[in-house]
């Protein structure tokens, strides 16, 4: 196999520090490597983004930091112009990156979701919130964009109290879109907010690691890596494997009534893999 990494910003011929240990593990399992400039990807900079990434290296994995989908399908482009493919195409990663491309796949075990497409900096009204949330009813929910939530400013511009009172609805809703700025990806998406289980005052949840739709590794989250229960995928393995991904991440909680539930799918190149676990695990599966 052939992975490519981002390389360090601040010495472009090595592999970021972070994906260290995953570099050798890749090249202790026979594997090749090679570095993408990442800051010149995300400036749309593609001819020097892939300068390290060798011609004609055929199908290759990427093991990263996140990007955004349109910029993936550059890169993607990009690269195919050079000999190289990547083994997630740019629809695969969009489908698996942004949560309008996974929900109905993972529906029955996932909190029920509503979204609508929005440009960064464009402040919605009381009336697009109302019309928004409407088929989720009253009750709690929580607001994102189609890739990442706000949930360290949990009041301000995350957790919604109640979906029927619009008006705080709509003030967190808004603060969402306002603190993403220009980085808001894709859309408005308000999840019913569901309970789960806790322990220290943490929830109890673990992040799942899936190749061609086979669960390889289960292991704690990267924001707890100390926290971590065997999760039951019995309801939740039959529809990643439909979703037919090569390689995906679920994010699964424990709820208070002892069902595991999927919190989030995400693309397994971007993924972070926590440091307390061997990367071999999930990376050997990469063939």
């Amino acid at each position: 196999m052939t992975v490519v990494f981002c390389a360090d910003p601040l010495a472009p011929t090595r592999p970021d520090p972070h994906f260290a240990a995953q570099v050798r593990a890749v090249r202790d399992a026979g594997g090749a490597v090679a570095l993408l400039d990442h800051d010149a990807l995300l400036a749309g900079d593609l001819a020097t983004a892939v300068r390290r990434i060798p011609r004609d290296l055929g199908e290759v994995w990427y093991r990263g930091w996140m990007v955004p989908a349109g910029r993936y399908a550059e890169l993607a482009d990009t690269l195919a112009g050079r000999g190289v493919t990547l083994r997630v195409s740019a629809a695969a990663y969009r489908a698996a990156h942004e949560l309008p491309g996974w929900y109905a796949a993972l529906a029955p075990v996932t909190p029920a979701s509503v979204w609508t497409p929005w440009q960064p900096g464009e402040s919605p009204s009381v009336e697009q919130v109302a019309e928004l949330v409407a088929p989720l009813g009253g009750g709690p929910g929580v607001v994102k964009d189609y890739v990442k939530s706000r949930k360290h400013e949990w009041a301000e511009a995350c957790y919604i109290p109640d979906l029927a009172d619009v008006t705080p609805a709509h003030r967190v809703v808004s603060r969402m879109v306002e603190l993403q700025e220009e980085f808001l990806q894709g859309g408005i998406v308000v999840r019913r907010f569901e309970d789960f289980a806790r322990q220290g005052g943490r929830t109890v949840e673990a992040r799942v690691w899936w190749v061609h739709g086979e669960p390889v590794l289960a292991g704690p989250h990267p924001d707890t890596p100390d926290l971590f229960r065997e999760p039951d995928l019995s309801a939740i393995t039959p529809l990643v494997a439909a979703f037919g991904h090569p390689f995906v991440t679920t994010d699964v909680a424990l709820r208070d009534d002892g069902t595991w539930r999927v919190v989030e799918l995400g693309d397994g190149q971007v993924s972070d893999l926590p440091t307390v676990l061997d990367p071999s695990a999930v990376l050997d599966h990469l063939n």
